[in-house]
């Protein structure tokens, strides 16, 4: 097998759209794992030209057995992983003080547990071969960035930050890298679901009011995401392992919003 070989979770959404392109692109041979094989197809058109370079797993990934399935037909399909890019996330927008112990624990399963334990089957398999693999996990500037309307979200790219550090710490001798990639804002469908008390879709709002705190003054689009993945995934990161990488277009260090800003220096911002 002379492709090198990509999982990725997630495959379905905006940015998971975004990598399955660009490691195409790259020639890499690809497992997509979302909930529905017809919403990864319609979501990715690119894989109608090239059918011999991709495998479509779908299923819930709170369930145990499949994170097992995955590793287990990956690895007897092609017999190695390169790559592993835990990209999926589950979320409502609660707070803490309306969410249930029901949608808490869903998030939790597919945004740290999943994961955690497809990372583990993942070395389980690869070990015994002497094979190593580059481990890509998806936090947010969430993680530490907090907005009160998302709290299991939070606490899950949190939780995905200290995995990414254990998991370079562990396997790091034998190989593997451990990589967070902590983006700002991103114009996905999953930034686009907001809703306020009557119902009405508040989303608009919430993005003018991040990208007017945010330097470069936009959301980040999913390709520019992928694009910091693939170099990480690649031999030119050799070195990168347990740490994040923040893509927020200087969203996080900036104090206040620009109208603020304006107020004191109109002609300067």
């Amino acid at each position: 097998m002379e492709k090198r070989v990509v999982i990725i979770t997630g495959a379905a959404g905006g940015i998971g759209r975004a990598l399955v392109q660009r490691f195409l692109e790259e020639g890499y041979a690809l497992a997509l794992v979302d909930r529905s094989k017809d919403e990864i197809l319609q979501s990715n058109p690119c894989l109608e030209s090239d059918a011999a370079s991709y495998l479509i797993l779908d299923g819930d990934l709170s369930d145990d057995n499949f994170l097992r399935f995955i590793v287990a037909t990956v690895f007897d399909k092609w017999g190695k992983i390169d790559v592993l890019v835990n990209n999926a996330i589950w979320r409502k927008a609660e707070s803490l003080a309306e969410s249930s112990l029901e949608d808490w624990n869903r998030t939790m399963a597919v945004g740290i547990t999943a994961p955690a334990f497809l990372s583990k089957y993942v070395a389980e398999a690869l070990l015994p071969k002497r094979l190593a693999c580059c481990i890509i996990n998806l936090s947010s500037v969430m993680s530490s960035f907090v907005s009160g309307y998302a709290s299991a979200y939070t606490v899950c790219k949190g939780a995905i930050e200290s995995l990414t550090y254990e998991l370079a710490t562990l396997y790091g001798p034998r190989g593997f890298r451990a990589v967070a990639v902590r983006p700002g804002a991103v114009a996905t469908a999953l930034s686009s679901d907001y809703e306020g008390p009557q119902g009405e879709n508040i989303s608009d709002t919430i993005q003018r009011e991040v990208e007017n705190r945010t330097a470069l003054s936009r959301s980040a689009q999913a390709s520019e995401i992928a694009e910091a993945i693939i170099w990480l995934s690649s031999d030119k990161a050799s070195f990168i392992t347990g740490t994040c990488l923040t893509i927020d277009g200087g969203l996080e260090h900036n104090f206040n919003p620009y109208h603020i800003k304006k107020l004191l220096k109109p002609n300067q911002f």
